[in-house]
């Protein structure tokens, strides 16, 4: 007699239920047994039965970046704004994404700053780019890079500003096992690169670039 979660019938159903992106998410809930196997748990076991689907369920929110295009959220602006042309900072975005590396979360804040060029986007926008990009498996730097250039290659800014500040558990949680340390990144473009009075005044507007946690 087949165990509860691996009878055929059942995968079948599970199959052509949820796919995504050419997995079946019964196959996706087997490498999770597999892996409790392997660190020598028994996945039949009453408190782990329903742990695949669980673990599935959660890559499906923690990953939900890669489904979604970054560039459309900041596709509507606005233009009546009354001549303003003064820096535009949203600051202490929260944010948790994954280490590509150890699979480990990275947990922290994001800062963004822009120096519009007659159209300015909806704040609420630019804390979705932020969450489009860290959630999929990142670098700390490659995240970074990926903010500020969405923010540049869309509204096409003055310049643009961004600093991430993150604590990563894969050096919290093994290798070193250092706790509270956090890495700093920082991508300036345009005039917050060019001009050292812009990009000092960006980041006294974000509490020094090191995050206000």
């Amino acid at each position: 007699m087949c165990a509860r979660f691996a009878c055929p019938q059942e995968l079948a159903v599970t199959d052509s239920d949820d796919a995504r992106n050419g997995v079946p998410r019964a196959q996706a809930e087997d490498a999770v047994r597999t892996l409790l196997r392997w660190a020598g748990e028994d996945p039949a076991r009453e408190g782990l039965l329903d742990t695949p689907k669980r673990v599935v369920n959660a890559y499906t929110e923690w990953f939900s970046g890669y489904a979604l295009d970054p560039d459309e959220y900041l596709a509507r602006t606005f233009e009546e704004v009354a001549g303003y042309d003064e820096m535009i900072v949203l600051r202490d975005i929260e944010f948790e994404s994954h280490c590509e590396h150890h699979m480990a979360p990275i947990i922290g804040r994001v800062h963004v700053g822009y120096l519009p060029d007659g159209k300015v986007v909806g704040i609420s926008k630019l804390a979705r780019v932020v969450e489009a990009y860290s959630k999929r498996f990142q670098v700390q730097e490659k995240m970074t890079a990926q903010i500020a250039g969405c923010i540049q290659r869309v509204l096409a800014p003055l310049g643009v500003g961004v600093v991430v500040d993150g604590s990563h558990e894969c050096m919290t949680t093994r290798g070193v096992h250092k706790r509270g340390v956090s890495m700093v990144t920082s991508t300036m473009l345009g005039g917050f690169r060019e001009d050292a009075r812009t990009r000092d005044e960006f980041l006294r507007f974000i509490g020094g670039g090191g995050g206000r946690r």
